[in-house]
Protein backbone atom coordinates (compact mmCIF):
# COMPACT_ATOMS: atom_id res chain seq x y z
CA UNK A 1 0.00 0.00 0.00
CA UNK A 2 2.86 2.53 0.79
CA UNK A 3 4.04 1.88 -3.03
CA UNK A 4 0.72 2.88 -4.37
CA UNK A 5 0.31 5.57 -2.29
CA UNK A 6 3.36 6.76 -2.70
CA UNK A 7 3.31 6.47 -6.47
CA UNK A 8 -0.41 8.06 -6.96
CA UNK A 9 0.70 11.26 -4.75
CA UNK A 10 4.07 11.53 -6.97
CA UNK A 11 2.16 11.33 -10.25
CA UNK A 12 -0.49 14.05 -8.93
CA UNK A 13 0.82 16.39 -6.09
CA UNK A 14 -1.37 18.41 -4.12
CA UNK A 15 -4.44 15.92 -4.19
CA UNK A 16 -6.47 14.46 -1.38
CA UNK A 17 -6.33 11.78 1.00
CA UNK A 18 -10.84 11.57 -0.70
CA UNK A 19 -8.97 11.52 -4.35
CA UNK A 20 -6.05 8.75 -2.86
CA UNK A 21 -8.98 6.42 -1.37
CA UNK A 22 -10.91 6.98 -4.69
CA UNK A 23 -7.75 5.67 -6.87
CA UNK A 24 -7.09 2.47 -4.31
CA UNK A 25 -10.62 1.91 -4.45
CA UNK A 26 -11.37 1.94 -8.37
CA UNK A 27 -8.12 1.73 -10.18
CA UNK A 28 -6.14 -0.34 -7.60
CA UNK A 29 -9.61 -2.79 -6.72
CA UNK A 30 -9.06 -2.30 -3.50
CA UNK A 31 -12.89 -1.90 -2.61
CA UNK A 32 -12.84 -4.47 0.57
CA UNK A 33 -10.35 -2.83 2.39
CA UNK A 34 -12.17 -0.29 4.48
CA UNK A 35 -10.86 2.44 4.01
CA UNK A 36 -11.77 6.15 4.53
CA UNK A 37 -10.00 9.64 3.83
CA UNK A 38 -9.59 9.28 7.94
CA UNK A 39 -7.41 6.31 7.59
CA UNK A 40 -5.05 7.23 4.50
CA UNK A 41 -4.57 10.36 6.11
CA UNK A 42 -3.11 8.25 9.38
CA UNK A 43 -1.45 6.06 7.01
CA UNK A 44 0.26 8.92 5.79
CA UNK A 45 1.53 10.91 8.27
CA UNK A 46 2.77 7.56 10.07
CA UNK A 47 4.34 5.63 7.38
CA UNK A 48 5.50 7.90 4.83
CA UNK A 49 6.46 11.05 6.85
CA UNK A 50 9.68 10.64 5.23
CA UNK A 51 8.60 10.67 1.54
CA UNK A 52 5.56 12.48 1.34
CA UNK A 53 4.67 15.93 3.09
CA UNK A 54 1.12 17.88 3.34
CA UNK A 55 -0.31 21.10 3.45
CA UNK A 56 -3.75 23.20 4.16
CA UNK A 57 -6.08 23.64 1.36
CA UNK A 58 -7.58 27.08 2.86
CA UNK A 59 -10.19 27.16 0.22
CA UNK A 60 -11.19 23.30 0.60
CA UNK A 61 -10.44 23.25 4.36
CA UNK A 62 -8.15 19.80 4.01
CA UNK A 63 -5.17 18.78 3.64
CA UNK A 64 -3.60 18.15 0.31
CA UNK A 65 -0.45 15.61 -0.04
CA UNK A 66 2.51 16.21 -2.12
CA UNK A 67 5.81 14.83 -2.62
CA UNK A 68 8.49 15.45 -0.16
CA UNK A 69 12.04 16.92 -1.36
CA UNK A 70 14.11 16.56 1.30
CA UNK A 71 12.39 12.11 1.35
CA UNK A 72 13.39 9.65 -0.79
Amino acid sequence: MKQEVRRFVTANPGCSAQAIVANLNHDQKMRNHGLTPRKVGFFITRHLKSSLTWWQDHKAGRRVYGPNEDGA
